[in-house]
């Protein structure tokens, strides 16, 4: 009898790749005191060598945006050396013309469009995000970092 396959956070497989979208960066990043929880896990099983986390180039902008408007440069560095440490997506013509069609189809901002076109591009297993624009979106799973119901 063979083993059931290994279930990580979120119930994502062994050798699962995800496109974390800002919020939870942000989270893990600043130790939210509501919200941190929610994501850590998976930042451990990519520790662990289980799942492959990347991130746009959107997320790395957005994320750098806060500590640099609160005028806090080297906080701004650390987090960039730390988001360095995943596979960076750079947003392609490819991706943004695939980015318009989701905007249109699903009625998404357009940084959300470009989020879930790379996730998509990329080949992701799901998208990771606390973002309920998400919730129309179908063909990859969403992962919101809530318990299962």
């Amino acid at each position: 009898m063979a083993a059931a396959p290994l279930r990580l956070w979120a119930s994502l497989p062994q050798g699962a790749s995800v496109l974390v979208d800002t919020a939870p960066w942000i989270y893990v990043l600043e130790s939210h005191p509501q919200f941190a929880d929610c994501f850590v896990g998976l930042f451990e099983a990519a520790a662990k060598g289980h799942v492959l986390i990347a991130l746009s180039t959107i997320t790395l902008a957005e994320v750098l945006a806060g500590p640099f408007k609160a005028g806090q440069t080297a906080l701004a560095k650390r987090y960039e050396k730390a988001l360095l440490q995943y596979r960076v997506v750079d947003v392609s013509a490819p991706i943004a013309a695939l980015a318009a069609q989701l905007r249109a189809q699903y009625r998404l901002k357009l940084p959300d469009a470009l989020q879930l076109a790379t996730a998509l591009d990329m080949g992701a297993t799901a998208l990771v995000t606390h973002d309920r624009d998400f919730s129309q979106v179908t063909g990859l799973d969403i992962l919101t970092g809530d318990p299962p119901h």
